[in-house]
């Protein structure tokens, strides 16, 4: 299948509203595949700042005896900083990304997560699975989106450096829902939708984002090259969701968050932050 990747102009960033014509195509794309690529939404050099502190926290966090690692150790969890200055609105308030998520989600969308994930040279394949399956079992259809994750790649990702592997289509699948406790997809079950249609690796530029369903299968992929690839992760949740905790960022930082469509489930806090340490090793129920 061929990717959904749009090309938003400079006029739809300076003004601060995508095109309609853009947002029905992002719409569709997410509907039917479960993703779609936006490029050119990011100001590079705010990545590139970003880029470089997180290459450099990156030896403190791989020196945790509890690293957090998620499923192997080719790909570690890793927040970029939550203060300033290093708070961009175009990674946590993008209007264009906010634009899309609103249409699928409703008014009131939140972003509730604000951590990232680090591909290491060296790694193996992650199991495929889903963030979260469906919200019952034993659906005849899928329930509308009610999370959709955004990545913001820190540096321009392709399948040399761990491009994540999408498995178009798969968030309208109804075999697995959240009571199961293990998201890990079966090989035999793999082979069968590989037949219908195969996962790919999208190329991202660098200033583009990748939104996707969060029941859409996936997996973390090997870095194949010499340099971490970090790439930051946000989820935004409908209004009714609930289950998720806030982020911190610090006190005195209240107004970066206004005079935004999306909100943000943030908690100010007075003391230091220690996002190094915030993440445990993750894995799935084999």
């Amino acid at each position: 299948m061929t990717m959904t990747a749009l090309d938003i102009s400079p006029t739809e960033i300076q003004q601060g509203k995508i095109a309609q014509a853009h947002r029905d195509r992002a719409v569709d794309a997410l509907r039917t595949d479960g993703f779609v690529v936006l490029n050119h939404v990011v100001d590079p050099a705010h990545l590139e700042i970003l880029r470089e502190k997180m290459l450099a926290d990156l030896p403190s966090l791989l020196s945790r005896p509890d690293a957090p690692f998620n499923f192997n150790t080719g790909n570690i969890q890793q927040d970029p900083p939550p203060f300033p200055p290093f708070l961009f609105r175009d990674v946590l308030l993008n209007d264009s990304v906010a634009a899309v998520t609103r249409a699928i989600l409703g008014p009131g969308v939140k972003n509730s997560f604000y951590s990232g994930n680090t591909a290491l040279p060296g790694g193996t394949h992650q199991p495929v699975h889903p963030d979260v399956a469906q919200l019952w079992p034993d659906l005849e259809y899928p329930t509308p989106a009610f999370g959709l994750v955004v990545n913001v790649p820190v540096v321009d990702m392709d399948a040399a450096n761990g491009s994540t592997e999408l498995w178009p289509g798969t968030h309208r699948d109804t075999t697995y829902s959240i009571d199961q406790g293990s998201f890990r997809i079966p090989e035999s079950v793999l082979d069968q939708r590989r037949a219908v249609c195969p996962p790919l690796q999208p190329t991202v530029p660098c200033g583009s984002v990748v939104i996707r369903d969060i029941r859409l299968w996936h997996a973390g992929m090997p870095n194949h090259t010499d340099t971490p690839r970090p790439m930051i992760a946000m989820i935004h949740w409908c209004s009714w969701w609930t289950n998720n905790e806030p982020i911190n960022f610090p006190k005195g930082t209240e107004e970066f968050f206004t005079n935004s469509d999306l909100k943000t489930n943030a908690r100010f806090v007075e003391e230091p932050i220690d996002y190094l340490r915030h993440n445990q090793a993750y894995d799935l129920q084999k």
